[in-house]
């Protein structure tokens, strides 16, 4: 039979928990007996356990502990049968069952995405207000050489661009009097409501 430990081990705001198949190596039986005693494996595999988590974890950040899982599961097995064949003992399996970050880590990593996603957002603010700062920069040059031009060309042509403008414009007013049928139009010098009988 081959004895199986499942345990969690909290390591730096990090909960792990591991389940480890291991026998003794039957040769080495007299020796584990007389040194550590019939309860070798709460002897020794804990305080292996710990030592070999909090080692593979300090190597890996929050991010790589969750995106390189696979790879803290290979290490953790690699330093950890390494380790118990020097108390006798192979490591048949050992699997990373289930990986956790504490309440306080949880929390961190929150904050710190919300501060992300604001900064973002504020860039998003900053880069918009530069956007709209140059379009109007563009459109005030725009503003200037057209009024460069129509002084340009007033100098040259007299005030028959005026002129035009004018007669543009009194057309656009009698168009939109026409629309409407609240409004009449009274010439100048007429009065209607003088010449109404008293």
């Amino acid at each position: 039979m081959v004895p199986v430990i499942t345990g969690s081990k909290d390591l730096q705001n990090v909960n792990i928990t591991l389940r480890i198949l291991f026998r003794p190596i039957a040769s080495q039986l007299p020796r584990i007996f007389t040194s550590i005693g019939e309860d070798y494996d709460e002897c020794v595999l804990p305080s292996i356990t710990t030592e070999i988590l909090k080692s593979v974890v300090a190597r890996f950040d929050a991010g790589e502990l969750i995106t390189q899982r696979e790879l803290v599961s290979r290490q953790v097995s690699d330093d950890l049968t390494e380790r118990a064949a020097t108390f006798g003992l192979i490591l048949d399996d050992v699997s990373l069952t289930q990986l956790t970050f504490g309440k306080e880590f949880t929390e961190a990593v929150e904050a710190k995405q919300v501060a992300q996603q604001e900064a973002e957002r504020a860039r998003f603010v900053v880069e918009k207000a530069e956007q709209q700062k140059k379009a109007a920069i563009i459109s005030a040059e725009g503003d200037s050489k057209a009024v460069e031009l129509i002084a340009n060309f007033l100098a040259t042509a007299g005030d028959g661009l005026i002129e035009l403008c004018k007669l543009e414009a009194a057309k656009d007013i009698a168009y939109q009097l026409s629309l409407s049928r609240n409004i009449t139009y009274l010439p100048a010098g007429q009065s209607v409501l003088l010449q109404l009988p008293q």
